[in-house]
């Protein structure tokens, strides 16, 4: 089989369900339903989300690549139905309908459904906005739990948490140990400081009323990796470009940055770089970690930190100008629904998507058609590590 991890996905927010296949996975990893559904329910949890939550429940299905609760090494297949579908199944009808569907013409500024319509001759906008939805984010948090529990197979462990929700700051240190980061997964918006998030709290709740929406930060952490996944020599091989690229595949995504980002723009050399210590015990280290984990495209083995900045979502309750693409004449945007903020479930989706780049690129380094081989040739390299 190949050792390349890649995946697809397929699916309309409000059609029958949404669509995964994830190649690249080995046999002999444990994973079950309930390993996915796990992370599905974090990804509909936040304060700030909208009514779309309270109808989809979801929950996966694995059609192939599974047997007896341990992968086979074949594509592993992943289907999560729409609830909504039900009430959506003439709008979204598969075979001509003689009924008149009406159309979505009135764009929303910050969405794909203008550029979209434009770019693939579509009068009805709807066939933009279904494909361009946030809601797709589900399946591939589905491909992410099951990269992640690969990954748990190395003590590799992925965290993630808020730290801004509009101008709203949570300055506090993020001290990895459980009892903190349990707080964080109790916590409405995925926040380590009570105070800041009572504050962000309310000014959700103001913006609310106001039918306006919110954008924030958030960041997530990776324990636990080897120094040298990525590679420095060839540019679509840098591990920082392909974490960037994947989070800014998330939507409504508008910036990235890795270790203290565009701080070190700001700062002299001295105060930049991660000085180089050595010890037998330790091996090589680095006596901080302002390069968030990765230099020259490849881990340093200290734990990688990325952070994402997200835009306000698009669909507002006090709609913005427009122009009708079938009159061109002004407008209000058009309404869906939406959340109000949703940087937590974005937060959770960035886990996803770094779990399935870190997965990539330890099947890249290490290989196998089994998870036993994998493991095998990780060790060989643990083994290396302390002899360097």
């Amino acid at each position: 089989m190949s050792t390349k991890l890649r995946y697809l996905t397929a699916g309309e927010s409000h059609g029958q369900g949404l669509i995964s296949v994830l190649e690249g996975m080995p046999s002999g990893l444990d994973l079950t339903k309930e390993d996915i559904d796990r992370e599905l329910k974090r990804r509909q949890t936040g304060y700030g989300r909208g009514n779309r939550m309270k109808i989809e429940k979801d929950e996966v299905r694995i059609l192939s690549g599974v047997r007896l609760g341990k992968t086979l090494g074949s594509p592993i297949a992943l289907f999560i139905p729409n609830l909504d579908w039900e009430n959506w199944k003439k709008i979204m009808s598969l075979s001509p309908s003689e009924e008149k569907i009406p159309y979505f013409s009135q764009p929303r500024p910050g969405h794909a459904d203008l550029v979209g319509g434009i770019k693939y001759r579509f009068r009805d906008l709807r066939n933009v906005l279904e494909r361009a939805s946030a809601r797709e984010t589900a399946v591939r948090v589905a491909v992410g739990a099951v990269c992640k529990k690969l990954l748990s197979q190395f003590d590799i462990l992925i965290l993630s948490r808020v730290i801004q929700i509009g101008p709203e700051k949570d300055q506090s240190d993020w001290n990895l140990t459980l009892q903190n980061y349990q707080r964080v997964e109790k916590s409405p918006l995925r926040c380590t400081d009570e105070n800041s998030e009572r504050r962000m709290m309310e000014l959700i709740d103001r913006i609310k009323k106001s039918g306006d929406t919110l954008g924030g930060i958030f960041e997530v952490m990776v324990k636990g990796l080897p120094p040298g996944l990525g590679s420095y020599i060839q540019w679509d091989l840098k591990l920082d470009a392909r974490l960037a690229f994947a989070m800014m595949s998330i939507q409504a995504i508008v910036g990235v940055e890795i270790g203290i980002g565009f701080t070190a723009a700001t700062r002299p050399g001295s105060q930049v770089q991660d000085e180089i210590a050595y010890s037998a015990e330790k091996g090589f280290y680095r006596l901080s970690n302002r390069a968030g984990g990765i230099e020259g495209g490849m881990t340093t083995g200290e734990p990688l930190l990325v952070r994402a900045a997200m835009k306000p979502i698009s669909t507002l309750r006090r709609p913005l100008r427009s122009v009708d693409i079938m009159s061109k004449k002004q407008v209000k945007a058009g309404m869906e629904r939406s959340d109000v903020c949703a940087v937590p479930a974005a937060s959770v989706i960035a886990e996803a998507v770094v779990a399935i780049e870190i997965a990539r690129a330890m099947r890249e380094k290490f290989g196998g058609d089994s998870l036993e081989e994998m493991r095998e040739n990780f060790l060989a390299y643990q083994n290396y590590l302390r002899r360097v």
